[in-house]
């Protein structure tokens, strides 16, 4: 299912996984990301990341590249995620469309996925995104949900 951008509050009981902007940032971007496994979490985090950095919706899956993170829990494995990201798309001069997790580890240690996108062009650039902050940063299960609370320095 897509993710839904924008969505109201109390969606995440409804999509496998989603993403909502949250307006509470001057200069910087606060989303919160869920899904209804650990791993829908993390793709709908990266697509909306993805939606900061680019014309999401406009991107084709033309190129795989793959990406693999470690952490020490959780929470560490969601920054590095983003972070990891971040760096294969401008390594790879590539924005991503589409996020496909091959392995995770239940405790939350390791993520190795395949992101599907194309070479980056102007027309295709949204918001240009530094890294990922610790402001308000929260991994967390609730109620059967996994949800994510992000933001972005831009």
């Amino acid at each position: 299912m897509p993710a839904k951008k924008d969505s109201e509050p109390g969606m995440e009981n409804e999509s496998s996984r989603g993403y909502r902007f949250i307006d509470d940032l001057t200069s910087d971007v606060f989303f919160e990301a869920w899904g209804k496994t650990q791993g829908d979490m993390f793709v709908a985090a990266a697509e909306a990341l993805m939606d900061v950095s680019s014309d999401f919706k406009k991107i084709r899956p033309k190129k795989a590249v793959k990406i693999a993170v470690k952490g020490r829990n959780i929470e560490d494995l969601m920054l590095s995620w983003l972070q990891a990201v971040i760096q294969t798309m401008e390594i790879e001069e590539t924005f991503f469309s589409n996020f496909e997790i091959e392995k995770m580890d239940p405790k939350g240690k390791s993520i190795e996925a395949i992101a599907y996108g194309e070479e980056m062009r102007t027309e295709l650039g949204g918001t240009h995104v530094k890294g990922v902050t610790y402001y308000k940063f929260s991994v967390k299960n609730e109620k059967g949900v996994w949800k994510a609370t992000i933001s972005l320095d831009v």
